[in-house]
Parts: structure tokens; C-alpha cells; sequence
């Protein structure tokens, strides 16, 4: 909890916060300080860093103190979850700043426009409300049930953004408690481990700190597909569908997941012919409550066209965008555009993933649902132009109710977190013009990696669970720094739960 508070206190300095005229914190003489003077930013740079190494070590600590304790462990967990966000509570949105994109496109709704026809930066005023310039000229991807809240958030907020991300705050806690409530439980239903579940998917800190201190929407639509299985494995199929096509409604992309909810209904030897009914079905009922919602707010399935486009104005750094901008540039050499050649080359590998996903849902036997929806999701993701950081966090509650995961997997996962969380920090720090950027960045970034590298190479407490990371040091500095021997720790770690 130490530690997250040291996150929002750092939040306070570097953290977004727009400078719109409806702002009551902008010109706080509390908040001043802390963004406008070197001190103030240099100290809240370094709580920011130093807090994000610090949860991570927190968290792994409570891993290695829970293992033995079995079922009690449970409890633990969930009240580390809700400990560890309380404080966050109180942050100004870190590692991105698409809260005030979704209140810029809450604001679209309220003045008639359709996020999907028309975009942030035709609104007067916007790069002041502090929407992401990189996302301002880009369709909504997200769907009209989270599009009428936004709508509903600018409204009651009156357009000052503290209370947006008030308002938005509230979506990102309710899909952290739908993820506490579904995924022990669907751990137990799957004959899994419940509070190693629920350690490695949410109270991994970079989920709580992108979903609450980041102010995300996955979090909820996350939530509502896990909601949607557990509902189905508890037979009540047609609640389950509800609850998928509300995910749906909250952010497209689950259509994937969407397949593999109909063949958790099913036997694994089911035939093809009972797959396309259970499909069918599933698929009328996701229509009828889509269109509902469509009809309801005006957007009608805009979404489509919307989530087909979303994301051409931002940079495509992932393999697949620098890919397609090199075949691009390469093709402008022979006279041809270099977004038409990219496009060409997205296409493809959009129709790879959907080939992925089908060849998924249509094996037989059927593998584990869960599992196969976290491979269609991870599929859709790597083969996409555009990854952001927290596209990992979709896929880490499938593949751990999917399967336990080896020493290895589990070390992956830690290194991929960290490095996820201080890249987060160090791109995302809000600071004033009159601050050099590259050089706050530099300093977050050498903080971050002294802290990381500490806990890797030296801490006794956590240097073994790197494995062959602490091996590379040498037995005397090993000895002088009083490292345990990795197999040593492990043998302990065995006989520790029996």
C-alpha cells in the first residue's frame, strides 16, 4: 500500500492532467508546486518509478509468503487487489491519458455526432480537455453501451475533467471487482489453483495500475466476459450471452471470445453441426441486444465501420505496423502511397488472425475455451498494426485458467510486466513545456532500471525467483551480498508446500 501511495503522490506531479479553463486543479496552489516547479517534478518522477518496482516486489513477495498457506490464501489476494487500488483512487491518471479521450468522445455524443463518423479533434477546445493528439483524429473503437456512459460522464461532470475521470473511475473499479468475482471461481470450476489465479491476472500491479490508476474501460470489459463464462459453466446460458454481448457493447474486439463462449456450452466431442447451432444461437441473441443498444443511442452498428478504422491516425509500432511501413516505403520507391501499400499488408494479416481463430473454434475435439479464446485474442494482438502495453493484460486471466503455468512462463511474465511498467512511466510522464521531456524521461528511466536491476541481481528476497538472472553472479558476490543459491531456495520453496 506504501508503494501506491507513492505512485498517486507521484501522480500528482507527472501524472495527465489538462489544462482546460473548467479545471479546478490545474492552478491549485497544492498541485502547482508539484507540476511547475523542478523540484516538485523531479521528486514525483522519482515516486512514480521507485513506486512501480516497488508493488512489483510486493506483489512477488506475496506470492513467495502465500504458497503454503493454500485455500487462506484466497482472501489475501482480494484484499491485497482492493488495499493496493484504494490509493489509486486519489491518482491522476498514469501510463495513459485515454480517459479524457473517452470524456472528448462522450462530449461528441452530447453535441449529436457519432464517435464513428466524426472524431476528438473537431470538437472546440479539445487538446485542452487532454485528449491524446495521436488518437484525436480517429474513429471510436469502442461500443455504444460504454459510448452512452461517456456521454452520461461529460454530462454530470459538466465538462471539468477531474470529475470525468471521476465518473470513468467508477467503470474501472467495477471491472476490477468482476474480474476478483469471476476468476476464483472459474479457477475452482476448472479444477485450477483460485489464488494463483487471482494473483497473476489482477493483483498483478500492471493491472491495477493501468485499469485503475490509468482509468482503463478493459478492466470492465474483461470482466464481463469472464462473468459470461463462469455464467455458462454454471449453466445459465442465456444470462451468459447477455453478459458477452454487454462486453461486446463496452469494446468490440470480444467479438472473438465469442465463438469459443458457444463451445463452453458444448462437449468437447461435439460435432460441427451442433457448433454452427449453439453459434447461431448465441449469435441472434448477441444481434438482438447489439442492435437494441445501437438503436438506444443512435449509433446503430457503427461500431463496425468504427472498429475496422480505429487507431490510422496513431503511430503503428508493433512488428506488423513497421512491417507494413517498410513494404509501404518500398513501394513508394515504384510510385505507389505508402498507406495504401501498408493497408495491403494489414489486411493480410488480419485475415491470418481471423484464419487462426477459425481453424480454433473448429478443431475437434475442442480445446479448453478459456484457452482458446486467450490464443484468438493473443493472435488478433501480435498480428495487429497497433499493440498498446495493456493489450497483454487481456490475455494473462485466459492462458492462467487455461493451463498452470511452468517456472519459465511465470519468470517471462515478470520480466514482460516490469518492463511494460517502467517503459509506461517513462513514455508517460506528463510534465510542462518548459521541462525537458527527454531528459525527465532519462531519469525516470535510470531509476527504474537501478530499482529493477536491485531486485533482480541483489535483493535475497527475490533475486532467486529471476533463476538463471541471479546465477550469473559469482559465488563471492553472492556470498558477500548473502544471496541464497536458487536451488537452494527452491528445495525450500518444495518443502514448503509439502
Amino acid at each position: 500500500m506504501l508503494a501506491s501511495v507513492m505512485v498517486s503522490c507521484g501522480s500528482w506531479g507527472v501524472g495527465w492532467l489538462p489544462y482546460a479553463q473548467e479545471s479546478v486543479l490545474a492552478r491549485s496552489p497544492l498541485v502547482l508546486p508539484l507540476r511547475a516547479e523542478t523540484v516538485g517534478v523531479i521528486i514525483c518522477t522519482l515516486l512514480l518509478a521507485v513506486g512501480t518496482v516497488l508493488m512489483f516486489r510486493a506483489w512477488l513477495r506475496l506470492r513467495q509468503t502465500t504458497r503454503s498457506l493454500g485455500a487462506q490464501a484466497l482472501g489475501l489476494m482480494r484484499r491485497a487487489a482492493w488495499t493496493w487500488s484504494a490509493p489509486m483512487l486519489f491518482s491522476f491518471p498514469i501510463l495513459s491519458q485515454d480517459v479524457y479521450s473517452y470524456l472528448g468522445q462522450g462530449r461528441l455524443m452530447h453535441s449529436g455526432l457519432s464517435p464513428y463518423e466524426n472524431w476528438v479533434s473537431q470538437l472546440p477546445g479539445w487538446f485542452a480537455q487532454g485528449a491524446d493528439s495521436l488518437w484525436a483524429e480517429s474513429s471510436s473503437p469502442y461500443g455504444p453501451l460504454f459510448l452512452m456512459y461517456a456521454r452520461l460522464a461529460y454530462f454530470v461532470s459538466g465538462g471539468v475533467p477531474e470529475y470525468g475521470v471521476v465518473m470513468m473511475r467508477l467503470v474501472a473499479v467495477a471491472g476490477v471487482a468482476l474480474c476478483i468475482y469471476a476468476i476464483p471461481r472459474l479457477a475452482l470450476k476448472l479444477g485450477g489453483d483460485p489464488s494463483w489465479t487471482l494473483w497473476v491476472s489482477v493483483v498483478n500491479p500492471l493491472f491495477l495500475m493501468n485499469m485503475v490508476g490509468g482509468v482503463h474501460n478493459d478492466g470492465l470489459m474483461l470482466g464481463g466476459v469472464l462473468l459470461a463464462f463462469l455464467l455458462v459453466y454454471r449453466k445459465r446460458r442465456v444470462l451468459g450471452t447477455i453478459a458477452m454481448a454487454l462486453s461486446i457493447a463496452i469494446k468490440p474486439v470480444m467479438l472473438l471470445a465469442l465463438p469459443f463462449l458457444g463451445l463452453a456450452m458444448l462437449k468437447p466431442e461435439a460435432r460441427l453441426r451442433s457448433k454452427v447451432r449453439v453459434w447461431l444461437w448465441i449469435t441472434v441473441l448477441t444481434t438482438a441486444i447489439l442492435a437494441a443498444l445501437g438503436a438506444a443511442t443512435g449509433l446503430w452498428f457503427g461500431w463496425i465501420s468504427g472498429m475496422a478504422s480505429s487507431g490510422d491516425a496513431a503511430f503503428p509500432y508493433a512488428p506488423v505496423g513497421l512491417l507494413g511501413l517498410l513494404v509501404g516505403w518500398i513501394g513508394s520507391l515504384f510510385g505507389g502511397s505508402i498507406s495504401t501499400v501498408a493497408g495491403v499488408v494489414y489486411a493480410i494479416f488480419k485475415v491470418v488472425s481471423m484464419a487462426v481463430i477459425a481453424w480454433l473454434a473448429l478443431r475437434k475435439p475442442s480445446g479448453n475455451p478459456l484457452l482458446y479464446s486467450g490464443y484468438a485474442l493473443a493472435a488478433s494482438v501480435l498480428l495487429a498494426p497497433i499493440i498498446q502495453p495493456w493489450y497483454l493484460l487481456w490475455l494473462i486471466p485466459f492462458f492462467a485458467l487455461g493451463k498452470k503455468f511452468s517456472v519459465g512462463q511465470e519468470r517471462l511474465l515478470y520480466v514482460l510486466c516490469l518492463v511494460l511498467a517502467i517503459a509506461g512511466v517513462v513514455d508517460q510522464l506528463s510534465v510542462a513545456q518548459w521541462f525537458s521531456l527527454l531528459w525527465m524521461r532519462i531519469f525516470a528511466a535510470l531509476v527504474g532500471l537501478l530499482c529493477v536491476a536491485y531486485m533482480v541481481f541483489i535483493d535475497p528476497k527475490t533475486a532467486p525467483l529471476f533463476g538463471h538472472l541471479g546465477r550469473r553472479l559469482s559465488p563471492r558476490t553472492r556470498k558477500f551480498l548473502r544471496i541464497p543459491n536458487p536451488e537452494e531456495t527452491r528445495q525450500q520453496d518444495r518443502d514448503a508446500t509439502g
